[in-house]
């Protein structure tokens, strides 16, 4: 997608991608779901509730036996992790990876004893009714890491006590790259980035085709390799979107370009960037009763600096990757902000096609593509309006920095050294941008501080600097436009802030 950004800054950019980057689905028991429906299970199958815990004790090991044979199939072990919170799950996984290699197959199984939801047996003394109501305790949780020819490398979360809610996750670059190889795209990735595609246009198309009947299909095989009880049962698992990250990758030809440009973009952000706007990019507007949190967050991390803007619990947000890779990312935790115009159907079978909240099912991860990319170009085209100071901070790293010329160094300019603004802004006299000026009439304007010598060195790192031009066959010297530039923003500077913020 063309944003303004990218008519901006084309000559700079090397290529442009929008894909999936984390993905996180959710997987509910069709009978087991949620507590209504267990109940009713039970009444059907004539299972009392005080019956209730040994039954589930039996899922729990038909549950344990199946990933046990998987793990003694595959000859892993399966490593239990006692403080789950404290392990690194996905430093300890590129470990693996960077021994094992990307061939497919499990990576590895991990367990831990974690927080889980449970159905707990009451009986209602007043009612004289038993039943089971919801509530939460510890069980056995494992996590099977794996390679898969369509999908990367994923994860399966399996609980082991009812009812069984599975989390799965999967990388859409990952799941992009194998697309990438199966049409032999040649393709490099950097952690979870491209920084470099031989044909950006059909990469963008290949994301583009995303197809939810295939991601269907292999979730329900992993949930049946996994949980046996399922065919006995007769039961599926709805799968639905927990969290969604979309990424725009714009990929620099220089790293340069991108440090000078990110810095000035992050900046003006932190200031430009309001509630209204952040409603804007997601296609709304702030409603005065809006009562959930809007705004901005900066934090600088291990890998660089990353700038926030929230609007509830979903957020948009930009930073730098491996120095050549600029990411804008919406992140969706709630799906169902987003307004879109479907079937919606009544509880009397009518259908009505109206704008109304988007579904939760993963059948809507293709139409969340569509939004969370306008999403990302609308904040593309924001910060395009920035002014683009990179050029004048490259200007700026010449005139301060050190030149050779002979096995001769020649320092830069501090415009903060009192020396160096000395000679600058004598160089800023009426008559020397008229007639010019030799060596003797800026030691002149100096008032004699700098020996002949002494000014024929600085006229040479004024030189070298690109700040003056000499004359030919002559020993005058001219002011250059980028001197120019420089002095007047010295006088500004002074006069407009540093003057007056010593006063106060």
């Amino acid at each position: 997608m063309q944003t303004d950004f990218h008519k901006k800054h084309e000559n700079k950019i090397a290529g442009t991608l929008s894909c999936f980057d984390r993905v996180i689905i959710h997987g509910s028991l069709s009978k087991w779901g949620f507590t209504h429906n267990m109940n009713s299970y039970l009444i059907t199958n004539k299972i009392k509730v005080k019956d209730y815990l040994p039954f589930a004790k039996e899922q729990n090991i038909l549950v344990r036996q199946a990933v046990e044979a998987t793990a003694l199939e595959n000859e892993l072990p399966i490593e239990h992790i006692r403080s789950p919170h404290r392990f690194d799950k996905e430093k300890y996984i590129q470990q693996l990876l960077a021994g094992r290699g990307e061939q497919e197959g499990i990576v590895c199984i991990f367990s831990s004893m974690e927080i889980c939801d449970c159905y707990d047996p009451t009986f209602d003394r007043i009612n004289h009714k038993a039943y089971l109501k919801y509530g939460t305790s510890k069980c056995l949780h494992y996590y099977i890491y794996f390679i898969d020819r369509l999908f990367g490398l994923c994860y399966l979360r399996i609980p082991t006590w009812i009812p069984f809610r599975l989390q799965f996750y999967f990388n859409g670059h990952n799941y992009l790259a194998k697309k990438l190889s199966k049409e032999s795209i040649n393709f490099h990735m950097s952690d979870n980035a491209f920084d470099f595609i031989s044909d950006f246009q059909r990469a963008q198309e290949l994301s583009d085709a995303i197809r939810v009947e295939e991601l269907h299909a292999f979730l329900d095989l992993l949930a049946n390799r996994y949980l046996p009880f399922l065919k006995e049962t007769f039961q599926i698992y709805r799968w639905t979107i927990t969290q969604a990250e979309y990424a725009t990758d714009l990929i620099f030809k220089r790293s340069d370009d991108l440090r000078l440009l990110y810095d000035q973009l992050v900046l003006n952000a932190i200031h430009a960037v309001k509630p209204n706007n952040i409603a804007t990019f997601f296609s709304r507007k702030l409603a005065a009763n809006y009562h959930q949190q809007v705004g901005n967050k900066y934090n600088t991390q291990i890998q660089g600096t990353r700038i926030k803007h929230a609007m509830g619990v979903n957020s948009i947000k930009m930073y730098d990757k491996d120095q050549t890779i600029l990411r804008i990312e919406t992140t969706v935790n709630d799906i169902t902000e987003f307004i879109v115009f479907r079937d919606v159907v009544h509880r009397d079978g009518k259908v009505e096609k109206r704008y109304a909240p988007m579904k939760k099912t993963i059948y809507s991860l293709f139409e969340l593509a569509k939004i969370s990319q306008q999403a990302n170009a609308r904040y593309l085209d924001f910060i395009a309006a920035f002014d683009d100071a990179s050029k004048g901070q490259k200007r700026l790293d010449v005139i301060s920095s050190k030149v050779s010329l002979n096995q001769r160094s020649y320092r830069g300019f501090n415009l903060f050294d009192a020396s160096d603004a000395q000679i600058l802004l004598a160089l800023e006299s009426g008559e020397f941008n008229i007639y010019g000026f030799r060596n003797k009439s800026l030691r002149l304007k100096l008032n004699g501080a700098f020996s002949s010598s002494a000014i024929s060195r600085i006229l040479k790192r004024l030189l070298l600097h690109g700040l003056i031009k000499k004359i030919k066959n002559t020993y005058k010297y001219y002011l250059t436009k980028l001197a120019k530039r420089l002095l007047g923003s010295i006088l500004t500077v002074k006069e407009q802030f540093i003057i007056p913020a010593l006063a106060a």
